[in-house]
């Protein structure tokens, strides 16, 4: 039962007791370099992430065998007393929890890090939540969305003619989970020292503000408010999306001054570099919109392969805009093994991104697609737990596990 893991990670035990995405996500990046996660499901129902994806063969999501990747699934009935001892039990053997319920839900289960640390003072308790613990707004419902409209992400994103746009994917949920798992793996490092766990309050508004650049200073100090500017960022040019000939797209990034001289160059307009309203950082600041417009003529005067070749040659950073069918079919994602094949029982072999990022001596690895519900009730239960046959009934009767 136990998988073959050298990764970084594989001394740790998790469990995992949230859903949907924030927590599931974090678990998943700890699960990818090895640690054991054990994940803990309602009987029967199971993440509501099992019925999430775009198509649904045999009934199943195409989004559960990446998100819940590497992980041992369980059944336990968080709500009643018996299930709540499973977890005090459980707990353990564990070095991190994490959870995503909305705060004070682990409290009103006597679950909460006060109850658990007792029992293992070591743990590291991983918080997801759209506020944080604390705080006025600690106790509202709050996904991911509300947090990016809240950290400042929404209000700048997408054209300026209409009203705030959101990204194609949860972004707000998964910074959350990145967050949360630097935070765990500090909070671990820490433990070496102190010998003690901590909380890790990971809040989806405070993951989305982190990464904002300077937005709250800009205004504080020169009362510029960001607002929302398309494909550009106001300021920095050149780096947009230009067209060509053949009616392809491709983005150009030659914002810095010996990277823009190299891109007059491969246009054959040396003159450009030394022209005053282009020569500095600041001056293409100032003619944005004229100088992506000399680029986008160049550009259209040329078929997307010359234009790529003309870029690579002369060192300017570009790129096309890719869709799935483009990343599957790039000989650099091949090689670096960027997208990797894996086994299914439904669906045979599937895509899925691989690991990330690259580590020389330990590297992460995909084990094993999304579990079915309940799938290892019998090892954690039997072998971790050391409860037996007899036991494991009487508790499946009262819808325990």
């Amino acid at each position: 039962m136990i998988d073959e893991n050298v990764g970084a990670l594989s001394d740790l035990r998790v469990i995992e007791m949230g859903q949907l995405l924030a927590g599931p996500f974090c678990g998943q990046l700890l699960g990818d370099f090895g640690a054991e996660i054990i994940k803990v499901e309602p009987p029967g129902v199971g993440d509501p992430m099992r019925q999430w994806g775009r198509e649904k063969p045999h009934g199943k999501s195409l989004w559960w065998p990446v998100i819940a990747r590497n992980k041992k699934s369980v059944t336990v009935n968080l709500r009643v007393e018996e299930g709540q001892e499973i977890i005090k039990d459980l707990i353990k053997s564990a070095d991190v929890l994490i959870e995503n319920f909305r705060p004070g839900t682990l409290e009103r289960w006597n679950i909460g890090y006060d109850v658990l640390s007792k029992i293992n003072p070591g743990l590291v308790m991983v918080r997801v939540s759209g506020y944080g613990q604390t705080g006025p707004y600690s106790n509202r419902a709050g996904f991911g969305a509300i947090g990016e409209a809240m950290g400042g992400l929404r209000y700048v994103t997408g054209d300026p003619k209409t009203p705030p746009s959101r990204m194609g994917i949860s972004i707000g949920d998964q910074l959350a989970a990145i967050h949360a798992c630097m935070g765990a793996l500090m909070a671990i490092h820490a433990r070496k020292r102190t010998g003690r766990g901590q909380v890790v309050d990971s809040a989806i508004y405070e993951s989305v503000l982190n990464m904002m650049e300077s937005l709250v200073t800009e205004h504080d100090v020169a009362g510029y408010t960001r607002e929302r500017t398309g494909a550009i960022i106001p300021n920095v040019a050149p780096s947009n999306i230009f067209e060509t000939k053949d009616k392809q797209m491709i983005l150009i990034g030659a914002n810095q001054d010996r990277v823009f001289s190299r891109l007059c160059e491969a246009m054959s307009k040396p003159e450009l570099a030394l022209d005053e309203r282009y020569n500095s950082h600041t001056a293409r600041g100032r003619h944005q919109t004229e100088l992506d417009h000399l680029i986008n003529e160049w550009t259209k005067s040329k078929d997307l392969k010359e234009v790529e070749e003309l870029c690579n040659a002369n060192g300017i950073p570009s790129g096309l805009i890719y869709r799935a069918k483009d990343m599957i079919d790039d000989p650099h994602f091949s090689a670096r093994k960027a997208i990797i094949d894996i086994e299914h029982p439904d669906f045979g072999v599937i895509k899925m991104q691989n690991v990330a990022p690259k580590l020389s001596k330990n590297p992460g690895k995909v084990r094993k697609v999304g579990p079915n519900l309940g799938e290892h009730n019998s090892y954690v239960f039997k072998e971790i737990l050391k409860k037996t046959d007899d036991e494991l009934l009487a508790l499946e009767k009262k819808g325990v596990i």
